[in-house]
């Protein structure tokens, strides 16, 4: 019977460290997608910015803002 439990013993140790890197690897993932949500936000500000005059209109766009 001592043997049995070395056995269970090392796999639930395998089984814990699998599921360490699986949730690492998640957390990782998750960094990713939110500096990448970052980067797109920043170069959609980047595109065309409506300006305004001092009466409120919206001025045009010049063929420089694109």
């Amino acid at each position: 019977m001592g043997g049995n439990s070395r056995t269970t013993f090392a796999k639930r140790q395998k089984e814990r460290a699998r599921q360490e890197k699986q949730a690492e690897k998640a957390q990782r993932k998750a960094q990713r997608k939110m500096q990448q949500n970052d980067v797109d936000a920043a170069q959609k500000s980047k595109d065309l910015a409506v300006t305004y005059d001092e009466e409120g209109q919206a001025q045009g766009f010049d063929f420089h803002d694109f």
